[in-house]
């Protein structure tokens, strides 16, 4: 359906001297006010990039029509969603996220004139500076009513998918019959045209189609504008048809610029539409009031120019060219109305909350608990030991399935799935439904082969609160889903990853499939926790460590082949990231030291032992499942597994970029892997016991002729300054 502004005024004729604001109202269908407010945000949003000398005022400047409605309230005509500025985290909010994050001084403003304590005036003109609550591209964790990081385009509109997610499968576990209302928060989306180019999307908002997903409203900012200049030149497909095809319902705002009553409608319409998400194609000006800039590239990522802002002004409705960072009492009083509305909202909410505690107060305190991000009791009790000589040798993924479900049943929180390789990741919570649109209160996830999206969807699915989700694939193809990996990290969003077939070890799909780089790929991000398990108890400790890390993401790496048993591993020594798995026995420091994760641990304790009985090489090897949680213990624990100064050799069948700071020497990959079984490969590339045997005498020997270089006798210096967000 097409919604047109129903009727307006004709303009003043040409010939005729007129004022360029009174021809502006004289020619929009609505109420002054409400001309002036949306002028207000364009101008606004101007000013900001201007005073920052840098960012994107095209953007808000077009979109301001559809920010002004999202932040109306029913009563006054807009689109009534539900939010506080005195408790942004208040759990049944209808979530925003702004997907084309350089459109964020869209959003400053918005939260400013919502009265949202990070937005002052004195945020707005810090803009982009360093420090402030108004940084470059929306921050989650750095501006209070930002629900995620979004910039890298398709990100969001992806996130919103989780959120969407979320609040469906949360209505769905904890609203009764007398309380129907609990959770049930809508997601609003405003998109430009490089979120719906990225492939992201496009694999988020299938799946959003397939599920069904009502409560997704989507605004697409359909300017016909990129960096490079008109969308023609690169993006001609119908998005329209596109999105139908996903299963969506697509609605067309052909312009926003002369009234708001089309897009009021569509997004009531949007509103009413239970049965799948809604797109609302917008039509609009970037640079809209620009005299020199108005639907051009260059009014996108460049400040328009004081001279330009004051013609702005100068055109558009209740503006003074002559003021900056200006709004009047009459626009305050209406955005200040707008924000008690949402206040009344969750009050009302509120009380139906202490209501449902008393009729319902198992289900209250666990969604209590779960929106606090506070673990169960006991949520560690069932993960398995291994006992050496009685249980038996399996593959790491196989642990992963255990300690999955063993702490599955309690932390009911946990949420999710395979990009379509259940079977291979091991990751079912067994006895879990499906999440699917006719059994939303199901826990389990078909993400089908879409990783980036699947990262990007559990991003947003924790941003929403009351869930830890989690996401698998083999661990080859994170590549696939590192920019949302890597928003996880930013984002500080505990998210679980579990990683399988994560070494040349995966055998004979060869080297398309087998990772070399991803683990120092994974380890060079900050705030990311990489664990790589070389048994059960070391899985379990990898578990433990995910569902303690709740503002730190964590991959759990997976071996696709069975592990060897290992007589002194530990799961509260694991704990610690690296340990000492086979001592070397006898008196005084050992003679050579081999540190090693994963399904090379079990070869390098053979290894050890055949050089003491051989060679009398008294032979200690370290286990360092997280090489993150590791480095974050003391100096005094790190030097007692590693001592620095004694020969040491790392061995894991990765690249051995990020070993040096351990290690003299590495046996890595430095090279793809092959196809073939699994045995012969670990021979070939150095991973038995023999070669680790055999360079581990060769280290001993060398050192024997010079001085070993002390690892630990080096400085740490710190050259961040000041304090970050």
């Amino acid at each position: 359906m097409v919604y047109s502004v129903k009727s307006k005024m004709e303009p003043p004729s040409k010939k005729e001297k007129v004022d360029p604001q009174e021809a502006q109202a004289a020619s929009y269908s609505g109420t002054d006010l409400e001309l002036k407010c949306v002028n207000t945000i364009r101008c606004l949003a101007a000013d900001m990039v201007q005073k920052a000398n840098s960012g994107h005022p095209g953007a808000p400047m077009g979109c301001a029509p559809m920010a002004h409605l999202l932040w109306s309230s029913s009563s006054s005509g807009g689109a009534g969603r539900k939010h506080s500025a005195r408790n942004p985290e208040w759990w049944n909010r209808d979530r925003f996220v702004l997907s084309n994050g350089h459109a964020c001084a869209l959003q400053y403003v918005m939260l400013h004139l919502g009265g949202y304590e990070d937005c002052k005036m004195d945020d707005l003109k810090a803009f982009r500076q360093v420090g402030s609550t108004t940084p470059g591209h929306p921050e989650n964790f750095c501006t209070k009513g930002v629900e995620v990081c979004t910039g890298p385009l398709g990100q969001g509109i992806s996130n919103a998918v989780g959120m969407a997610i979320a609040a469906k499968h949360l209505g769905a576990a904890f609203n009764t019959a007398d309380f129907p209302n609990i959770i049930d928060s809508k997601t609003y989306v405003i998109c430009g045209d490089g979120c719906l180019q990225e492939g992201i999307s496009g694999e988020a908002c299938s799946l959003a189609g397939h599920l069904g997903l009502g409560d997704l409203v989507v605004l697409y900012d359909d300017n016909h504008i990129t960096i490079d200049g008109d969308t023609d030149l690169a993006f001609t497909e119908d998005v329209k048809m596109r999105y139908e095809a996903y299963g969506w319902q697509v609605l067309t705002v052909d312009d926003v610029a002369n009234g708001l009553d089309g897009l009021r409608a569509a997004i009531d319409e949007a509103k009413n539409t239970a049965d799948r998400p809604t797109l609302i194609k917008v039509r609009t000006d970037i640079g809209y009031g620009s005299p020199a800039k108005q639907g051009k590239a260059s009014s996108h990522g460049a400040p328009l120019g004081d001279a330009e802002i004051e013609a702005v002004k100068g055109k558009l409705y209740g503006m003074d060219p002559a003021k900056k960072f200006s709004v009047d009492d009459d626009v305050a009083a209406y955005y200040k109305q707008q924000a008690e509305e949402g206040e009344k909202a969750m009050a009302e909410w509120d009380a139906t909350f202490a209501k449902y505690s008393e009729a319902h107060p198992d289900k209250a305190a666990e969604l209590t608990r779960r929106f606090n991000r506070e673990l169960p009791d006991g949520v560690y009790d069932d993960l398995p030991t291994f006992v050496f000589g009685k249980d038996s040798a399996k593959a790491t993924r196989k642990f992963s399935e255990a300690c999955l479900n063993a702490v599955a049943p309690k932390a009911r929180e946990l949420v999710g799935g395979s990009a379509d390789l259940t079977g291979s990741n091991c990751c079912a919570i067994k006895g879990e439904p499906d999440f699917q649109r006719a059994t939303p209160e199901g826990r389990m996830i078909r993400f089908g082969v879409r990783e980036h999206a699947m990262s990007a969807i559990c991003n947003g699915m924790f941003a929403y609160g009351g869930l830890r989700p989690f996401c698998a694939t083999f661990l080859q193809f994170a590549g696939y889903a590192l920019g949302a990996m890597r928003c996880s990290a930013l984002s500080r969003f505990g998210v679980l990853y579990i990683m399988t077939h994560d070494s040349i070890g995966l055998g004979e799909d060869g080297p398309t499939h087998q990772p070399v780089e991803m683990l120092e790929s994974l380890r060079s991000m900050p705030n990311m926790n990489v664990c790589r398990a070389a048994d059960a108890n070391e899985m379990a400790a990898a578990y433990q460590i995910a569902m303690d890390s709740v503002h730190t993401p964590t991959v759990v790496c997976c071996t696709r082949g069975t592990v060897s048993p290992l007589e002194h591993s530990c799961r509260t020594k694991a704990m610690s990231g690296g340990y000492v798995v086979l001592p070397e026995g006898g008196e005084g420091a050992p003679d050579l030291v081999i540190v090693a994760t994963g399904s090379e641990v079990g070869p390098s304790v053979d290894a050890a032992k055949a050089l003491g009985s051989e060679h009398s090489i008294r032979t200690r090897v370290v286990s360092m499942p997280c090489q993150e949680v590791f480095l974050a213990q003391d100096a005094e624990y790190r030097a007692s597994v590693l001592p620095g100064n004694v020969p040491t050799l790392s061995v894991e069948a990765s690249s051995e970029y990020g070993w040096h700071r351990f290690s003299h020497g590495q046996i890595g990959m430095t090279r793809y892997g092959m196809s073939g079984p699994a045995s012969e490969l670990f021979e070939k590339y150095g991973f038995g016991k023999g070669n680790i045997a055999s360079k581990g005498r060769e280290l001993v020997e060398f050192y024997k002729n010079v001085p070993v270089p002390d690892l630990n006798a080096r400085p740490t210096f710190v050259n961040f300054s000041g304090e970050g967000h």
